[in-house]
């Protein structure tokens, strides 16, 4: 048995999901990764938007700080967000969550995740 600590980091993203799950594909075999990739469907105030949930932990096989999980992360949800033709995403980690996005003034608009 080989053991890790346990470190977790989330994209949650509106977009396609095969498309996303093609730039997982992409980036994974680019970088030596490995995540889930999981559809979501977003209900906020007023509609609902199908998205994804991508999944980023510390496989033992494998182990890595959790600041280098924390850099793929933020580095595939930047690639995310320009393939998927979104204006933001968030990353939820063990202790914080971020969120980013490329809208000039840089305000929540819209729905929380968009």
């Amino acid at each position: 048995m080989t053991i890790a600590p346990s470190i977790r980091y989330d994209i949650f993203i509106a977009g396609d999901l095969a498309q996303a799950k093609q730039v997982c594909r992409e980036y994974c075999f680019e970088v030596g990764l490995c995540v889930t990739v999981e559809p979501v469907t977003y209900i906020y105030t007023g509609g609902e938007e199908e998205g994804v949930r991508i999944g980023l932990i510390n496989y033992p096989r494998f182990p890595s700080t959790g600041e280098e999980i924390q850099k793929k992360a933020r580095s595939l949800a930047d690639l995310l967000m320009h393939r998927l033709c979104q204006h933001a995403y968030s990353i939820v980690g063990p202790d914080q969550t971020e969120w980013f996005s490329r809208r000039p003034d840089n305000s929540p608009k819209g729905t929380p995740h968009d």
